[in-house]
């Protein structure tokens, strides 16, 4: 078994004075797509920003490793480079910045070049719109100005092509989508993931149907800040059943 990529160890994490993650354990390991699921407020999304360096929390306990290094106290800007990309749920919109321009200086940054040719970046982003099924006038657009939430779902995938990220967190990528968009998006992370066969995925989600269109190696169910419970696909198919209160831990 191929050593981990990304290890969480008993991570504990508070923000505003509150305990939100109360030690996770999770383990990532190459090539493999994990879901981790739960209810509103158990700390998904914490874990994916606390995991990509957000400032607005605070590691109490724990360790955060990738490829076997402490990565803890590293900024949001170290990781970059270092390959972790996040998805967001609401990616912002930047006026005045075309997706080009925007790409161009985020593979710079992730390659660390202080230059990089337009031509060069334009040849792959046009490749890879390609690939996407994407209209080419996508790239002169301003980041996310005026996009649907579809289309800016799908300029994450973008992003997550060109940067080439050794571990990609999908935050609720399917927040907001019809299940049309939800399987242009879905179909979108499968093309990456096929040409990026090493890339680790942790996609954050509250629906199994995304999960049906990118079939994860592992599930994983985030109850009250823990991870109480972890198995194969089948399992998103039980939480469709059961609900989340079957796996809360009981209380006396």
């Amino acid at each position: 078994m191929s050593a981990p990529l990304l290890e969480l160890r008993n991570l504990h994490v508070r923000a505003e004075g509150n305990d939100i993650l109360r030690g996770v354990d999770l383990i990532v390991r190459a090539g493999e797509v994990h879901a981790l699921m739960g209810p509103n407020g158990a700390g998904k999304s914490t874990l994916a920003n606390v995991v990509m360096g957000h400032p607005g929390y605070d590691v109490t306990e724990g360790q955060i490793l990738l490829n076997g290094e402490d990565i803890a106290t590293w900024s949001t800007d170290e990781r970059a480079r270092a390959g972790i990309f996040l998805a967001f749920q609401y990616p912002e919109a930047i006026s005045g910045i075309s997706v080009v321009q925007f790409l161009r200086q985020a593979i710079a940054a992730r390659k660390q070049l202080e230059e990089l040719s337009v031509l060069e970046v334009r040849m792959d982003l046009m490749e890879w719109m390609d690939r996407l099924g994407m209209d080419p006038a996508f790239a002169e657009r301003h980041l996310n100005d005026g996009f649907s939430g579809g289309e800016r779902k799908r300029n994450e995938v973008l992003q997550m092509a060109l940067l080439d990220p050794v571990l990609a967190f999908l935050d609720e990528t399917d927040s907001g989508l019809d299940i049309d968009a939800l399987r242009v998006v879905a179909r979108g992370v499968r093309t990456v993931r096929e040409a990026r066969p090493s890339m680790g995925i942790v996609v954050v989600t509250h629906y199994v149907k995304l999960l049906e269109e990118i079939l994860p190696d592992q599930v994983h169910i985030l109850v009250d800040g823990r991870i109480e419970h972890s198995g194969g696909p089948e399992l998103a198919e039980e939480i469709e059943a059961k609900g989340y209160d079957a796996w809360r831990p009981v209380t006396t």
